[in-house]
């Protein structure tokens, strides 16, 4: 094989790596141009959060396709106050994401340790347990959506 086809197979294999990454982003740009022209504002446009409708509190996840469509519309207040949790954990989500093409790009291993995993799963659980309880209170009434 010839230097230059094995640089080519190289490039190849490196855009094959990146296809998971890439899949993602593209998906969730999609999802977000759905909502961007879908306003989720508009009650049962989007369905209802079956935990609301059973209970009438909102579980930690309510309000985050608002906040996209908020974000989408560059109003990141308005997002903050849609899912605070949501919009807090973007820039670790975004992190996340870039670490993992940068893994998939230069051909190192990109999944983490259990431990990690583990770990951080239980972070976001409690987090998201602890916003859930916060937003139903009356110190969270910012927080609650209407």
């Amino acid at each position: 094989m010839t230097l230059a086809a094995a640089e080519r197979a190289a490039t190849e294999s490196r855009w094959r790596r990146v296809r998971a990454p890439l899949g993602t982003a593209a998906g969730l740009a999609l999802a977000s141009a759905a909502l961007r022209f879908r306003d989720p504002h508009q009650s049962g446009s989007w369905g209802f959060c079956p935990f609301k409708a059973m209970t009438g509190l909102d579980c930690p996840f309510c309000g985050g396709l608002r906040g996209v469509n908020d974000l989408t519309h560059g109003r990141v207040v308005d997002a903050w106050h849609s899912n605070a949790l949501f919009v807090s954990l973007l820039p670790v989500i975004a992190g996340a994401w870039l670490a993992w093409l940068g893994a998939r790009w230069s051909g190192r291993a990109s999944s983490p340790s259990t431990r990690t995993t583990n770990t951080v799963t239980l972070v976001l659980l409690v987090l998201s347990v602890g916003f859930g309880i916060y937003r139903n209170t009356p110190w969270g009434e910012a927080f609650r959506v209407s």
